[in-house]
Order: structure tokens, then sequence, then C-alpha cells
């Protein structure tokens, strides 16, 4: 990669960050614990999306050894409505090494971070950069985009050996005391200038006189990837059991998508209505009359589910589920985003 635009890089972003940066919470803060929560709440998430949570859970689990202690249920449900809940899982399994190995501290190089379950190199480099000041870079989508257009790299950004030259790259001019500061404000300016959808802001880049593809007009073919699968579709029918003010759901499996979760009942396919009472007698519900249907989408990264609810009032509760009012659910049970959509089914809880 070219020295000297990367070298302007350190040179030029440090003071525009200063004047330019967001007021984002973790910025406040330089606790390696609080900087690592965001850092594992920010992946494939809007900063708009993390910034109650963040507060949430820093206030109910403030510290390592509370994170290491935390109840599976009680963390799910901390995390519900952020997506990929594997993430959260392995903060508590890099807890438990923390409390383990290092008596509840955070450790402080980066091969040790980089260890701990659910860190990978993104991550580790963060939290090294800004809580330790190491220069340590943090190559993210945002990074690889400022650094494709800057030197109007036609290579695909998700080859590895291009995330390993950038890494290389950047570790290479880091600023001496500024180190923290230089890795977000890349991270600022990918996020805020260089943008992934729409025309970049050029007239507000430190960048823009040295960038090749604004000189070249490249930057709608830039970054580049490489080509993504389709994902695969599935239909699934899903069912609003309701009987004496309550809900039925059920766990998840321990082990794949959505792992633990609590979910409505559901079976492959795309049931007709009558099939669809046929299930709900199956299980022994009892089911009274179908009250409402619902069609819904969901998109996982590798599946989109093709949803259709129904809502089913029912004269019994069969012990192969739990049955739990409104509140209770919305107090104890973590329910993702693919079945919260059909929340909005129970719009009278006392008619359930």
């Amino acid at each position: 990669m070219h020295s000297d635009a990367i070298a302007a890089l350190a040179q030029r972003l440090p003071d525009w960050y200063r004047q330019a940066g967001r007021d984002l919470p973790w910025r406040k803060t330089g606790d390696p614990y609080a900087i690592w929560v965001s850092e594992i709440m920010l992946q494939q998430t809007r900063v708009e999306a993390v910034r109650g949570y963040y507060h949430r859970f820093l206030e109910a689990l403030p510290t390592v050894q509370a994170l290491a202690e935390a109840p599976d249920d009680r963390l799910r449900k901390l995390w519900e409505g952020l997506g990929y809940y594997t993430r959260v899982m392995n903060m508590k399994k890099a807890a438990n090494v923390m409390v383990t190995r290092y008596g509840g501290r955070f450790p402080q190089t980066y091969p040790e971070v980089l260890a701990l379950p659910g860190v990978g190199e993104y991550t580790a480099g963060a939290v090294c950069s800004i809580a330790f000041g190491l220069p340590t870079p943090a190559v993210d989508g945002n990074v690889l985009r400022v650094l494709s257009r800057l030197l109007a790299d036609p290579r695909p950004v998700d080859l590895p050996q291009v995330k390993a030259e950038a890494r290389q790259a950047l570790a290479a001019v880091y600023p001496a005391g500024q180190c923290a500061v230089f890795t977000q404000a890349l991270m600022e300016l990918g996020a805020t200038v260089c943008l992934p959808r729409g025309a970049p802001k050029c007239s507000q880049c430190p960048m823009a006189d040295l960038c090749q593809a604004r000189e070249a007009e490249q930057w709608r073919s830039l970054p580049a990837r490489l080509p993504k699968k389709p994902r695969r579709q599935a239909e699934i029918t899903v069912f609003l059991l309701c009987c004496q003010g309550k809900i039925a759901l059920e766990r998840r499996p321990q082990r794949g998508l959505l792992a633990g979760l609590w979910q409505f009942p559901n079976v492959p396919g795309w049931l007709t209505e009558q099939a669809a009472l046929a299930q709900a007698a199956a299980w022994q519900a009892g089911p009274v009359e179908l009250t409402r249907r619902a069609d819904r989408v969901h998109v996982f990264t590798h599946v989109q589910w093709q949803m259709r609810c129904y809502r089913i009032r029912c004269q019994a509760m069969p012990p192969g589920f739990t049955w739990l009012t409104p509140a209770q659910v919305e107090a104890e049970a973590a329910l993702p985003t693919a079945f919260r959509q059909f929340w909005d089914l129970i719009d009278n809880f006392q008619d359930l």
C-alpha cells in the first residue's frame, strides 16, 4: 500500500477528529471493559441503536465480574433486539476467562486480548489502541473503504491479504501518543464522510486532495467485494397460542441460530388456516378460534425467513410449552426480533 498516503492519514486525521468527531458515550471513558462492550455491540449494528443498550448493559453489569456471574437469560434479555446473540454469550465466556486468568481485570496486551473468546483482530485492535494507547489498528469495513478509495485499490476488501496489508501499513504509521485518537478517527472518517451508501462527503474530507478515487471519479465502484452467495429462503408458520391471558413460548435449541432464546411455537412451511388449527390441536392446545393472521419477513446473514403467523385462541395450556403473560414476556423472556415483530397481533391483552 502507498506509504505516503497512509502516512498522511496519521498526520491529518487526529486534528480533524478532535474537531469533527461525534459525541458518543463510549468515547468518554478509558475503561477497557466499557470500550470492549461498545465494540462488541457496534459489530454489524448502527450507532444509534447501540446507545441505549450500552448504558443499560453497563448499569446492569458494570464490571467483568458482574458479567461473568450474570445468568444467561438475563444476558439475553439485556441484549434483546440487538441481534447476533452469540456476541453476548461469547462476552460471558471471555469474562470468565478474565476472572480465572487475570483476577477479573482486563488483559492489557494485544495477544492476550485477541485470545479472548469472541474477540477477533478488529476488536482486539480497537480495545488495545483506544484503552491502552497501543499502535494496534482496528481494520473494519469503514477503514477498508477509506483505504480502498484513498488508494483506488481495485482488490476486493474482503480478501484476507488486503486486510492484512491494511493492518500492517497502518501499524507502521501510528502517531506516538495519539493511538486512541487515530483509531477512532479512521472509524469516524468511514462512518460519517467516506460513506458506504450514497455519495461520499468529499468536501468535508481531510484527505480529499490525496484521494485517487475522487480524482478518477471511481468512488461508485470502490470498495470492490467478492460476490456473495444468495441467501437461502425458508418458509415458517408461527403460532401465537393464547389462553387465559397467557401466550405459549418455547426455548430454542442451545446451539445454532438464535441459540437459547425464546420463540413462539413454529413449524417449517406455510400452513393453511385449517392445517394451523389442526397443528394446534395436535399440540393439545384445544384451539377454539383463529383470530388474526400476519405475514412478515426476517433477514439473517445467510437465510431469509418468510414467516406466516396465526393468532389462535385456545382452551388448554399443554405443558410442552411455557405459558407467560405479556408482562412476564416483557420482563423475563428474550424474544428475538424475528418473533417480536408479531407482538402487534396482541393488541388486546385482556382478550388473550
